[in-house]
């Protein structure tokens, strides 16, 4: 990067940032490393050849801590050398649809929503909704947005699968608990030059916005429906006014999904890989349940219990997303030893 000729040349600057940003971690962690290594060298030198006994006391007593720090380092190593997941940088797009439960499962869907937008802001993140499919309750139905940030991906990749809610619905006059469910599915953003889109594999359909009223509801046709007639993949875009970025904001929505599509595919080829990992990103999968009588959150895959439903509902995922992450790294430095 300091070669002159380098220097000169912005994109590959960039490129090279960027490189060197990732690798700096693990050139840290190997200079700790050896240097380590060197402390260790010397005070068993000192053990062996040192006549003092104080000193050789003294000695011991720090090789026993280094040899602590050597193991540590050893594995923070080990974990800054597994392959990261290429997408962990990206952007994501976020769908979240009522499930069972009716018009409970469409307001809990909302609660998601929120929970989500919350912890965005605590990230500086920017969310743009595509698609909105609201109730008259003031619920979901479906719900798109995108969420553009720093690390978005790897934060909110393990949040795909089936959320459960128990509580006393709204509509519920006996004030009897209910169990309701919404599903979510994060996918990483597309980029252009990940997924090529022929135009004669598209079919677009316009129509005029629906749903309960509000900004998603207008008088003229500016609602996209994009179809990918060889994967039979649809995906819609209502939010703007104008049909020009509704097209704009379809497209690329499809493009995600068929990076999804395409990613989902390699993954169950990798299935007997995949096994032991933390969620297998199945939208089938239950992950999670609110308890909100017992003010609960539980995480299945990990068994882990919160009893702060309030705090996460408000956005604050940042000890459950540091366990899962904890623990699929664990289970990478399992597979990665083996």
């Amino acid at each position: 990067m300091s070669d002159p000729v380098v220097a000169s040349n912005p994109a590959e600057m960039q490129v090279l940032g960027k490189k060197h940003v990732e690798m700096e971690p693990l050139m840290d962690a190997m200079n700790e490393y050896k240097r380590v290594l060197g402390e260790i060298s010397g005070s068993r030198e000192i053990i062996e050849t040192e006549t003092d006994d104080e000193m050789r006391a003294l000695a011991k007593d720090e090789l026993a801590s280094l040899d602590s720090m050597k193991s540590a380092i050893e594995e923070k190593i080990q974990l800054l050398l597994i392959p990261k997941d290429r997408n962990d940088d990206k952007n994501v797009v976020i769908e979240i649809r009522g499930g069972t439960g009716g018009d409970e499962a469409s307001l809990f869907a909302a609660d998601l929503y929120r929970m989500y937008t919350r912890f965005a802001e605590t990230e500086n993140w920017k969310v743009e909704i595509l698609n909105a499919n609201e109730t008259e309750i003031g619920g979901y139905k479906e719900m798109v947005f995108r969420i553009e940030g720093r690390e978005a991906y790897s934060k909110l990749k393990f949040e795909s699968g089936v959320h459960r809610v128990q509580r006393v619905p709204v509509t519920e006059a006996g004030g009897r608990v209910h169990t309701s469910a919404a599903t979510v599915a994060v996918l990483p953003e597309a980029e252009d030059v990940d997924v090529e889109i022929r135009p004669e594999d598209l079919k677009i359909d316009t129509y005029r916005s629906g749903g309960a009223g509000g900004q998603h509801v207008n008088m003229t046709d500016s609602a996209v429906r994009m179809t990918h007639i060889p994967t039979g993949i649809v995906v819609t875009c209502q939010d703007e006014r104008s049909q020009i970025k509704n097209r704009a904001k379809a497209m690329q929505f499809l493009r995600t999904k068929l990076y999804d599509f395409e990613l989902r595919k390699r993954q169950d080829a990798m299935a007997a890989e995949r096994k032991g990992q933390v969620g297998s990103g199945d939208r089938s999968e239950r992950i999670r349940t609110y308890n909100y009588p017992q003010n609960r959150v539980t995480d299945h895959r990990i068994g882990l219990t919160l009893h702060k439903l309030d705090q996460i509902t408000e956005g604050d995922l940042h000890e459950l997303i540091d366990a899962l992450s904890v623990a699929d790294q664990a289970e990478k430095l399992k597979n990665f030893e083996a």
